[in-house]
């Protein structure tokens, strides 16, 4: 099957987690606004219907996104969450049953092309599954201080752009690295079993980082525009996964000539995750 596996996966948790945007958003907005960090928000999101349904969408997401980092690198399978945003933008626009311009599909071509010229130019490899506890140790403790520092600086600023950016890169990082445990937790319940699953420190951390996630994911929707916090968080999953996929699991991508094309790609995707945020500030 080859990469054809994770990528199917992946784009199906891609998705997933697209519906997921658009319902938990519209849920985020209805509820009473903070200007800290507040955990009764949880409490508030649990009456609306729709943000229930924008949970089942994310344990869909997550079931798919398991087993495409269990069967492929995650250097190939996260880069393929940049996907979301113009999924989501498309979604939104069906249920409001408006049309989207031009130049919004020109955007999305954008970030679709550019998507597969880096993927294809990088050509990521290797799929190591055991990871020393030391690595782990040390990236930790990175994205934790790199959570908690980001988290800082935006609930410091009042609701607008910095606010929302701070806190959507502190969302990814929780999500790329939400993702690397999963890999090895999943790696743990193909080798031992369901009893092994449930006694990994992994499998708990990989619960805990990802309710984190979930918690500053709202607070950045709440923050600001999508503009500012989508970017980020598209950008900076995508950039931290594929980093902890080289530290972690000692991916491998091409170097040499084939940065060129690399770099046009992530120009690309780049630039069309831009447009698209900015139409997503419009989008219901």
């Amino acid at each position: 099957m080859g990469v054809v596996l994770p990528v199917l996966f992946a784009l199906f948790a891609a998705f997933s987690n697209a519906l997921a945007t658009v319902l938990q958003r519209r849920a985020a907005l209805t509820v009473p606004q903070s200007d800290g960090f507040r955990f009764g928000l949880i409490l508030d999101l649990l009456r609306r219907p729709v943000w229930i349904g924008g949970i089942l969408a994310v344990i869909a997401a997550g079931a798919g996104q398991a087993v495409a980092l269990a069967t492929g690198p995650m250097a190939l399978v996260q880069p393929l969450f940049v996907l979301e945003l113009p999924l989501a933008l498309l979604i939104a626009s069906l249920a409001a049953r408006r049309r989207l311009p031009g130049a919004l599909w020109l955007a999305v071509a954008g970030v679709v092309v550019g998507l597969g010229v880096t993927l294809a130019a990088a050509s990521p490899s290797g799929n190591r599954t055991d990871v020393p506890l030391d690595r782990w140790i040390l990236a930790l403790a990175a994205c934790a201080a790199a959570v908690a520092a980001l988290t800082v600086a935006g609930l410091r600023r009042p609701p607008g752009r910095a606010r929302a950016s701070c806190l959507g890169a502190a969302t990814a990082v929780c999500y790329a690295l939400t993702a690397a445990l999963m890999k090895s937790a999943v790696h743990v319940l193909d080798e031992g079993g369901l009893e092994a699953f449930l006694t990994t420190w992994e499998t708990y951390a990989f619960g805990a980082s990802g309710i984190c996630a979930l918690l500053l994911l709202e607070h950045a929707i709440q923050g600001g525009p999508l503009v500012a916090s989508q970017p980020a968080l598209t950008l900076g999953d995508a950039s931290v996964s594929v980093a902890l996929g080289v530290l972690l699991y000692e991916e491998h991508l091409r170097a040499h000539w084939w940065l060129l094309p690399q770099l046009l790609g992530i120009a690309l995707i780049c630039a069309g995750v831009l447009a698209l945020a900015r139409a997503g500030d419009g989008a219901p």
